[in-house]
């Protein structure tokens, strides 16, 4: 089976998703079927990433598919969750893929709280494990061949993906393995393995050969960009730069193969012979230099019998003349494969766990669209509760209608009675004060809430700034002054908002105290409320007159249009329309949203009408208060006044006022109430969203730190030096730096391989220059056939002189020592060879003087007849 290159998965630390989303989906969305559907769904994310990323993964499209489907949740979920550092903040954790760490320092990983981050890493597994895949295909059958090819173009994509967008979506240095360089470099191995797939499909279909070797060039020339763009990756393994100059070879050897075979079918012998000449070169090689990675045995034995084949033929019949390799025509190129786009989704069975919830720019679009409805809403209902504590004023001020109906001048006019009983319903002055009571503590309660938001912050913060302080550069995280700016100005807008919310609490509570006294008689019982009432002599009789009916009349139609206000004010505040789905058709359509210009459309088609309508309403108000004020002065002037009329008139207007404050306090009070229990609750939020991005600051912070001090263990104790010239000896080498120059690397275009060294020529007998003291020259220079039985030369403590010789070049340079005192070399057999490699002369050998074996025969000296007498040693005695 060919060798193919395959990328080892990245590994992720568990990341809990449950908590951060649900909480973030229970402070968005109301409680009902989607925001339970959605924690479900959450749930089946947390799910998913657990079983692509935290469990070993099979080599099958199984494992590649659950992993592919994750990629794709990601991307879905990633325009509807506001994921950032400071909202929705998680933080992923990734080892390098081709860094194996060590026992003290570990694996270098990042840490960021980025959803791109977390996408690109798995993008990155899914090109990893695409490969792995396509590297256990059977390339016996098209099945195999076919899978494989399209899985090597998916990971060239991906790889490339990669490349393109992992600046964008870290906004820092990545780790090595996900570099655009590194992840350059993948891609353009994978697309040289899916073409080398299709040469081999193109081969077992006994394609053209000039097909055949233009598929084989393009793949070498995909192999040669590769391998040029991996020469200086130190980060790859070691395995990858001979196993792509191997595969260069093979491809060219194989297109030059192929290129031979046309050669011949078009009778150009010579041409044919150059290019075998050429792939035998290539794959020779291959077989001398990475043996150890690619076998090429049977394409070398094949171009080898087309080689001898050719020669053969060429030189007994053709005689056609070999051009050299410069000369030869250039072999074209067919390109079958390309890098796979990623366009998502790149599962074909994925389902959007989150299929019902709106991207984020479309529930910011429905939160503006929102709060203009709300705005135009207030606005309408404003004004006409506006017109209507008008309208209230001017009747007080007038005394209507209780002067029509105080025509006696000594009974309860029985519009306050009314007003009397209404006061005693709603709990009267105890209910009122109980909740100007509460409002201080409401307060207090939100300025605790939010001072501990901001502390948290300001805590984080300081310890931010004192390790960017102490590490300098290498804190290279973002600042937390950058960062927070979001939330301390949303934090600054809390503030504000209670400021002055103190001071409407202060107007409410002033306008209390100027009506408190009414407003208490006016919750006595109707006989104490009769008393506190001055009594007046009884005015004329006007129960028939014109001006009172005409007053009366004036005054329900006022009534009439108070309840055409309060029918207006229920419509518009039940109108609906669903802005989601024209938001996403913009969307779908343009790519964004204009939501200033969709919502104020829309605004004003719904609410158009009833401004119309209300502005009518005002102005039959206006007309009617004008008509009212002209009908009471003329009945005033029939009325007959004098001082206790006008004591009685002045006491009855108060506690009217005094009915219409209550009134318009207690609505204040409570939506006052109201407003800082939401507001609590908002800043509840505001808090959650503070402590959790202070845990996430202080998850990164501690990550951080610990690669901080890896980083920090990983560093030379002390600078590299020299060793001083005097200290090396004259053989020793001096110590390289560090910083030295890095081999070139070994090429991978094939070259005229030198011939081995033959061995060291066989080494003459030892000839001595003198011979031994000990023995006469002839017996000296004696043929070694003279002994039968082998001699061994002396060696003793005491050695005899030796001539010496020129130094040999065979063998390395031993020592030469002076012998110990006593030392006796172990006997050795004459060996002419042995002891020229040494320059030293043959010696007899003298044995020592000791009896013999019982029952042995006495030694005897072929060459003396007496023992050898010692002589001074050569070497100078120390």
């Amino acid at each position: 089976m060919a060798t193919f290159i395959s990328v080892p998965l990245k590994k992720s630390s568990d990341v809990d998703l449950v908590k951060p989303l649900s909480k973030f989906i229970t402070a968005t969305y109301a409680a009902g079927e989607d925001q339970a559907e959605y924690l479900r769904a959450v749930e089946e994310l947390n799910k998913l990433r657990k079983n692509a990323l935290n469990r070993p993964l099979d080599k099958h499209e199984s494992s590649l598919e659950i992993l592919m489907r994750y990629y794709d949740q990601l991307s879905a979920i990633e325009p509807k969750f506001p994921f950032s550092e400071n909202q929705l903040c998680l933080t992923f954790t990734w080892k390098d893929a081709f860094d194996k760490g060590s026992l003290f320092v570990g694996s270098v990983k990042l840490a960021l709280a980025s959803l791109g981050y977390e996408k690109t890493c798995v993008l990155f597994n899914v090109a990893a494990l695409a490969s792995q895949i396509a590297s256990e295909q059977n390339l016996e059958n098209d099945e195999g061949l076919k899978a494989a090819a399209k899985l090597y173009q998916l990971a060239s994509g991906a790889f490339s993906h990669i490349k393109d967008t992992v600046l964008s979506a870290l906004n820092r240095e990545p780790t090595m393995d996900i570099a655009p360089d590194t992840v350059g470099t993948l891609s353009q191995i994978m697309l040289a393995q899916a073409q080398e797939v299709f040469f081999i499909k193109a081969t077992s279909d006994k394609m053209k050969d000039a097909i055949i070797a233009k598929l084989a060039n393009q793949a070498a020339d995909f192999y040669s960009d590769a391998f040029k763009q991996c020469q200086y990756k130190e980060n790859l393994p070691k395995e990858v730069l001979p196993v792509l100059a191997a595969k260069h070879c093979i491809m060219q050897a194989n297109a030059e193969y192929h290129q031979s075979i046309l050669a011949k079918q078009q009778k150009k012998f010579g041409e044919e012979i150059a290019r075998l000449q050429h792939a035998s070169e290539l794959v020779k090689t291959v077989a001398t230099r990475y043996d150890e990675y690619v076998n090429v045995k049977d394409l070398s034995n094949k171009i080898a019998r087309a080689l001898t084949a050719g020669k053969k033929d060429n030189d007994f019949i053709y005689h056609d003349r070999v051009p050299e390799q410069k000369d030869l025509e250039q072999i074209g190129k067919a390109a079958l494969v390309k890098p796979t786009a990623i366009q998502v989704p790149i599962s074909q069975k994925f389902s959007d766990l989150f299929e019902k919830m709106v991207p984020m720019i479309v529930q910011q679009s429905l939160s503006a669209y929102n709060q203009r409805k709300a705005d135009n809403v207030n606005q309408l209902i404003g004004t006409m509760r506006e017109a209507t504590n008008l309208c209230n004023g001017v009747l007080a001020s007038l005394n209507l209608p209780a002067a029509l109906e105080d025509l006696s001048g000594d009974s309860v006019p029985q519009s306050i009675l009314e007003k009397s009983r209404t006061i005693i319903q709603q709990g009267g002055l105890q209910s009122i004060e109980q909740l100007i009571k509460d409002l201080p503590d409401l307060l207090q309660r939100n300025r605790e809430i939010l001072d501990e938001s901001l502390k948290m912050l300001d805590d984080e913060e300081s310890t931010d700034n004192e390790l960017r302080t102490k590490f300098s550069q290498r804190w290279n995280r973002t600042a937390s002054g950058e960062l927070y700016k979001p939330l301390r100005a949303e934090g600054t807008n809390y503030r504000n908002v209670l400021d002055k919310a103190v001071q409407a609490d202060q107007v409410v509570r002033e306008r209390y105290n100027a009506h408190c006294e009414m407003i208490a008689l006016l919750c006595k019982p109707e006989p104490e409320l009769s008393a506190a009432i001055p009594s007046a002599n009884p005015a004329m009789t006007l129960q028939g007159s014109e001006v009172v009916n005409v007053l009366r009349s004036q005054l329900a139609q006022l009534e009439q249009l108070k309840k055409e206000r309060e029918q207006l004010e229920s419509d518009i505040k039940s109108v609906q329309f669903d802005m989601a789905s024209k938001f996403l058709t913009a969307l779908a359509q343009d790519g964004a949203i204009d939501e200033e210009a969709l919502s104020v459309s829309e605004l004003n088609n719904m609410y158009g009408s009833y401004r119309q309508t209300v502005q009518q309403n005002l102005r039959a108000q206006e007309e009617l208060l004008s008509n009212v004020q002209t009908s009471h002065q003329e009945f005033s002037a029939l009325k007959q006044s004098n001082m206790e009329a006008n004591e009685r008139e002045e006491v009855l207007k108060k506690l009217a006022a005094a009915h219409d404050s209550y009134m318009e306090i207690t609505g204040n009070l409570r939506e006052g109430t109201k407003f800082y229990n939401d507001l609590t609750e908002i800043l509840l939020r505001f808090q959650n969203k503070c402590s959790d991005i202070v845990f996430a600051r202080k998850t990164e912070r501690d990550e951080l730190l610990k690669e901080l001090q890896q980083s920090i263990a990983r560093e030379p104790s002390a600078p590299s030096f020299t060793v001083p010239s005097y200290q090396a000896g004259p053989g020793a080498t001096p110590p390289a730096s560090a910083g030295g120059p890095t081999p070139a690397p070994r090429t991978m275009f094939p070259q005229q391989q030198p011939s081995k060294p033959s061995p060291p020529a066989r080494p003459p007998p030892p000839n001595f220059s003198s011979p031994p003291a000990c023995a006469p020259p002839s017996a000296a220079m004696a043929p070694a056939q003279a002994a039968p039985a082998p001699v061994l030369p002396a060696a003793a403590a005491s050695a005899p002189a030796m001539a010496p010789q020129a130094p040999q070049a065979q063998g390395p340079p031993y020592p030469t020592y002076q012998g110990y005192p006593g030392y006796y070399h172990m006997p050795m057999a004459y060996n002419p060879y042995s002891y020229g490699q040494y320059n030293m002369p043959y010696m007899a050998y003298q044995p020592p003087a000791q009896p013999g074996y019982p029952g042995a025969a006495q030694q005897q000296y072929p060459y003396s007849q007496q023992p050898p007498q010692p002589q001074q040693p050569y070497y100078p005695q120390q």
